[in-house]
């Protein structure tokens, strides 16, 4: 897949959190994505800063609706893979912070290249009792084939959560996953932790 449908398809990833306290009611999970994706573009379509390429503002739309509607730890623990158990509480915990900075550098400049597109949802076969489940949707983009678009959640106490997302077939914690293994693999866990700082710190100063 190339990195233009990717790109494209974390735009539409963003556009379904929005945050929601915690009493309130639990919204099914497919009714969550439609009501929220649908807020999320009218701002992305209206707001002028947006438009004009303000990335600091795309970066707190980020954080508000976002960051706080995924399972970093989860996360953390299946990009891993066994690395997780081997590795320290302190280096667990590094990592989940800098994994987090580095999934929201990636989202926020995939937001900056919706241009329009839209999410089309298929039905959802969610079953009362299930705690996790699978939300399947079709990226419309003008003049291009449709891209498919799934969310792996799970249900919490406050709520869903997501834990995984997959375009065309590629899941993007299985695509982390096999570049984190191979630095782990030749250099250890403290050099992953080190570089993936690294490449924040670079982001956040340009």
């Amino acid at each position: 897949m190339g990195v233009q449908k990717f790109a494209i398809g974390l735009s539409l990833i963003l556009s379904f959190f929005a945050a929601g306290g915690a009493h309130a009611e639990v919204v099914a999970p497919d009714d969550m994505i439609k009501n929220t994706a649908n807020e999320v573009l009218e701002i992305l379509k209206s707001d002028a800063d947006i438009e004009h390429g303000n990335i600091n503002k795309l970066g707190k739309i980020v954080e508000d609706k976002i960051a706080t509607k995924f399972d970093f730890n989860r996360m953390s623990r299946i990009v891993l893979g066994h690395n997780w158990n081997n590795a320290t509480r302190e280096q667990q915990d590094q990592f989940v912070v800098e994994f987090r900075s580095l999934l929201i550098r990636t989202y926020t400049s995939a937001l900056s290249k919706y241009r329009n597109q839209t999410l089309a949802y298929k039905p959802s076969h969610e079953q009362p009792g299930d705690s996790e489940v699978t939300i399947k949707t079709q990226i419309i983009q003008q003049g291009g084939p449709a891209i498919t678009l799934d969310y792996s959640l799970e249900k919490i106490e406050d709520g869903w959560k997501v834990y995984d997302v997959t375009i065309e077939g590629l899941s993007l914690v299985v695509t982390y996953r096999g570049q984190f293994a191979e630095e782990v693999s030749q250099n250890g866990m403290d050099s992953l932790i080190h570089k993936l700082a690294e490449k924040n710190k670079r982001s956040l100063a340009s």
